[in-house]
């Protein structure tokens, strides 16, 4: 078993690395433990239940144009707990693009001692316009320039696919959500805008610090060509399983903090708050992000043992 995660790993590190790249493209999560699904199709009924997770980012509050991102996301397993099946939807604003995309998601998923070994492939549908006559290139608007007289539309197809273990108390997981380098936009004197592959890498753990109180660490790391790579330091404390508090460092990017509520045993919320550490800091008042979780399927007065993941 150990070989096959090793090959597989090893097969992934592979694509990603191989495709051609530019920069970093596609929407970023402070809460990416949420929303998983996002970025791994293997994370598809790892909770064994059926879970829903709304989440809204809005990122550099205050800066004309910035990214505006709304997802929704559901999954759950089937087939005696075998396979994962996952709905996402989400609508992704940045200055004059606006990208909506429908992805689906299955896992088939291995039970092994201590947990459980997933691998994804997922299929996603985005749609993406570019109103190039919003831009002001003029302000007294005398002078045309034919090359922002267009409106642009396109739709694309991509597959992905990820590997995905997890326990009650540790998780691990590699992914490239996009395989396939689409066209993004228009062409261009330099040649054709793509959509260029993504790879992640996320892990996180529990430690039990006392009875009441826990600690949850985790780590995402983001790789593209032609950006330099990107690594999300995350660490939460959990107060009784109810109340969760902590922080978060994006390398190059932002500070966070964030806050957890476990409001009942189906209920979860979660906020975040972001603070540029680079020139942005200027001309922005930070970045909010709010997620909402319900998980169906719990049995009335049953004791539900809390899942970090």
């Amino acid at each position: 078993m150990k070989k096959i995660i090793y090959k597989s790993i090893f097969f992934l590190l592979l694509i990603g690395f191989a495709k051609q790249s530019e920069a970093q493209q596609d929407a970023m999560y402070t809460q990416y433990m949420f929303n998983t699904l996002a970025i791994n199709p293997a994370y598809a009924g790892s909770r064994n239940v059926v879970s829903a997770t709304a989440l809204y980012r809005n990122q550099w509050t205050g800066y004309d144009g910035a990214p505006k991102t709304s997802t929704f996301s559901i999954d759950a397993p089937v087939n005696d707990k075998k396979i994962g099946l996952g709905l996402q939807i989400f609508n992704d604003r940045l200055g004059i693009t606006n990208t909506t995309g429908l992805v689906l998601s299955s896992a088939y998923r291995i039970r092994m001692e201590k947990g459980t070994l997933s691998f994804g492939l997922q299929g996603s549908l985005n749609i993406r316009k570019a109103d190039y006559t919003q831009v002001k290139l003029d302000p007294t608007g005398t002078s045309i320039d034919p090359a922002f007289q267009e409106f642009v539309k396109r739709t694309n197809f991509n597959i992905g696919s990820g590997i995905y273990y997890n326990s009650d108390k540790f998780y691990l997981g590699l992914s490239a959500p996009e395989l396939l380098a689409t066209l993004y936009g228009a062409q261009s004197s330099s040649g054709l805008s793509t959509q260029q592959i993504h790879l992640f890498l996320a892990a996180g753990f529990v430690a039990s610090l006392s009875d009441d109180l826990k600690l949850k660490p985790s780590v995402l790391i983001k790789q593209v060509k032609g950006a330099p790579i990107e690594g999300d330091l995350n660490a939460v404390f959990w107060i009784k399983d109810i109340l969760g508090i902590g922080g978060q460092y994006r390398t190059n990017a932002d500070i966070s903090g964030l806050l957890e509520l476990q409001v009942t045993p189906q209920i979860r919320i979660g906020y975040s708050y972001d603070h540029s550490t680079t020139k942005l800091q200027s001309f922005n008042s930070g970045s909010h992000e709010i997620m909402l979780r319900y998980e169906f399927g719990f049995e009335k007065d049953k004791f539900i043992s809390p899942r970090f993941f």
